[in-house]
């Protein structure tokens, strides 16, 4: 299914090998893999990026997939410097995976954490994996060389097990730089295995990088090829549940996730920028749609309230949307207040700061408790725009020189006047009738 997702061709008889090298996280002495013919070859994988810090602008860029192959987890070493021990688990030792590896086609440590984030979102769009780089389930092991335009390209060295997007660009850049300033000072790349340290931002050496003649490849002998079947090879007279129909895998492949984007785009309205931050918020886009459903506010609007203020507020407390105190339900039901103009989007902003205590009030218990309704009573209003209207000579006088701007002022005292209670427009309006008429 994630050959099929990243457009690879399928080899329906793929083969293992035994790839040999002793290492203390490796108790058999070698590792089940499929270096001959894996099981997908030659995909694609596009992945869009922002130029921008305000993500207004994407680029959208591919990478090659080289191959797809199967193969054993190794053990974890634990080293403890303190007490210079290196501790081994071995849970994981011989645990299915699978490998995906992409060709030179990424430049920088951006483009590979944008690559390897639509990839994360794939494999969690398919099931394959639940994909959570913090607890091991997806981990990147990034080569890196350099080489002036059109020269061949440099040794190259891996950096091991890396857990987290954020260093992953890290260390890529890092090692490009360091690279280029070895080189640049009469030094050599040796092949070699790094490692990233997040706590000092550099790549160490863990070890000499293996050539391939050391590993000794040879086909495995205790496992068979492995045997998938398209609608045409498909044997007669076959139970359809004891195969792989690659053909009917194809065709239950959900919505990936640039579809997803576009139908979010098309469907309503929003930027496409504003997508992609949706798809990379887990539950994010569920929420969107679910507070969507229930208010009278526009799309464009509702997306709005969830990106600049439920957000900030996530991000300033380290919280995921699954964790929020304010649910779909309780920002769809302050959203339909402030859409009939029954608060100010001021109050609201005040509303939903109150809601993010979780005291388990209702956006409307909120506002009557605070005294939050905008002001009904025209004349009353009037009375205020007028008073401020004879408090600020000089801003009278700059807006019947023709200097609107200074309007905004007047607006906002009101608004300071009425603690937030009046309905801007409306202010506007009076505002311009008293003065202008």
């Amino acid at each position: 299914m994630t050959g099929l997702a990243l457009n690879c061709s399928i080899n329906k008889r793929s083969l293992f090998d035994r790839k040999h090298y002793f290492y203390a996280d490796l108790p058999a002495g070698y590792q089940i893999t499929q270096q001959r013919v894996p099981i997908a070859v030659n995909g694609t994988l596009s992945y869009s990026l922002c130029t921008d810090h305000k993500m207004s602008q994407m680029v959208t860029k591919t990478v090659r997939i080289k191959q797809i192959q199967l193969e054993q987890d190794s053990g974890k070493s634990l080293h403890d410097d303190s007490r210079s021990q290196t501790l081994v688990d071995l849970n994981r030792a011989g645990v299915g995976l699978m490998e995906v590896v992409m060709e030179p086609d990424m430049c920088c440590g951006k483009e590979a954490a944008a690559a390897v984030r639509e990839l994360q979102l794939i494999l969690q769009t398919l099931g394959s994996s639940h994909a959570v780089m913090a607890e091991g389930q997806l981990r990147v092991d990034a080569n890196v060389s350099v080489h002036h335009p059109g020269e061949p390209y440099g040794v190259r060295t891996e950096v091991k097990n890396i857990n987290s997007l954020r260093f992953l660009a890290k260390a890529v850049d890092y090692e490009i730089q360091r690279q280029i300033e070895e080189l640049e000072n009469g030094g050599t790349i040796p092949n070699e295995t790094r490692a990233f340290d997040s706590k000092l931002g550099c790549t160490v050496p863990m070890r000499d990088k293996e050539g391939r003649q050391d590993y000794r490849f040879m086909p495995e002998p205790n496992l068979p090829p492995l045997i998938l079947y398209d609608t045409k090879s498909l044997p007669a007279n076959i139970n359809h549940q004891q195969v792989v129909n690659i053909d009917r895998i194809h065709e239950r492949l959900p919505d990936l996730p640039s579809v997803k984007r576009a139908k979010l785009v098309e469907q309503y309205g929003i930027l496409p920028e504003h997508s992609f931050t949706l798809l990379n918020e887990d539950g994010l886009t569920e929420f969107f749609e679910s507070v969507v459903k229930r208010t009278q506010m526009k799309p464009k609007k509702v997306i709005g309230w969830i990106l600049n203020d439920l957000l900030s507020y996530l991000n300033q407390h380290s919280l995921t949307v699954k964790e929020s105190p304010v649910n779909s339900s309780m920002l769809a039901d302050l959203l339909n207040l402030l859409e009939k103009k029954e608060i100010s989007s001021t109050a609201a902003k005040q509303v939903l700061g109150e809601l993010w205590k979780g005291e388990g009030k209702t956006p409307l218990e909120i506002v009557k408790e605070k005294k939050l309704e905008l002001i009904q009573d025209q004349e009353a209003l009037e009375q205020i725009c007028q008073a401020v209207i004879d408090g600020q000579k000089n801003e009278v006088m700059a807006i019947k020189a023709g200097n609107h701007k200074v309007l905004n002022k007047l607006i906002g005292l009101v608004q300071r006047k009425t603690q937030g209670r009046s309905n801007p427009v409306l202010v506007k309006q009076l505002l311009e009738k008293k003065l202008l008429e």
